[in-house]
């Protein structure tokens, strides 16, 4: 089974690719992300990234494992992902960077945990990230006789309708997307994900909230801070171009 885990994170990697490739992204006139700009003139942007990410993946899966009771090494998505994003503002800050700068990130991201989940879901009991017992319909029995929500699934198909509206409105040149469509993507990754947690048989850190409740909420409070921020830039290049 985690054979199939792994041939779709390889899967999900490429689909990043293809997607970051073919998939034209126009920045906002006089944003740092128009054409990706910061991420050409500064490659420690996508080493710290890396590195974020990868420190996150390891530190919030395995410590959420920890508070489950259960021993072992483990990665997490969201974990991951806040990883990533403590580097990079790190590092804006200290190059003084102003701006979102990840709107180019945001299709290959959804591309790829739309895709990753699958595999998550195919790996079963192994993955540890099933879901609690359900009654509805649509359990799944992953190996141990007990119908479970398909929580990867969940996740999988609402990455992949975050997805098409995505591409359909930055196709379509929506300003306030092009400036905050990295924080939309967080914010919207984390409250569905906040949702999925309480379908999982994780240990809890305060009351019903697990590890991953308490990063959704952190990242939902990010996402909101900083698109408010984006927000006045916005409404001022609406206002310019209006005739």
């Amino acid at each position: 089974m985690m054979l199939l885990h792994t041939l779709f994170d390889a899967l999900a990697l490429i689909a990043a690719l293809a997607v970051y490739r073919w998939l034209p992204i126009p920045g906002p006139q006089g944003s740092p992300q128009a054409s990706a700009q910061p991420w050409q003139a500064h490659r420690l942007y996508i080493a710290s990234g890396s590195l974020g990410a990868t420190a996150g993946a390891y530190l919030a899966g395995t410590a959420n494992l920890w508070l489950s009771g259960i021993p072992g090494i483990a990665r997490s998505i969201e974990g991951a992902l806040a990883g990533a994003i403590i580097a990079i503002e790190i590092l804006k800050a200290m190059t003084g960077v102003r701006g979102s700068t990840g709107l180019r990130f945001v299709a290959p991201l959804l591309a790829a945990i739309a895709i990753g989940r699958i595999g998550c879901f195919l790996a079963g009991l192994d993955d540890m990230t099933y879901g609690t017992p359900t009654t509805l319909p649509w359990g799944v029995d992953i190996g141990d006789g007990v119908a479970r929500h398909p929580v990867q699934l969940y996740e999988s198909l609402t990455m992949a309708a975050f997805l098409a509206v995505f591409v359909t409105l930055v196709r379509r040149g929506s300003e306030p997307v092009l400036r905050t469509g990295f924080y939309l993507f967080v914010g919207g990754y984390a409250a569905q994900r906040f949702l999925w947690e309480f379908l999982k048989p994780y240990g809890t850190v305060i009351g019903p909230f697990n590890l991953f409740h308490l990063i959704s909420i952190a990242l939902i409070a990010y996402a909101l801070i900083f698109a408010r921020r984006e927000a006045p830039r916005s409404c001022s290049t609406l206002v310019r171009s209006s005739p």
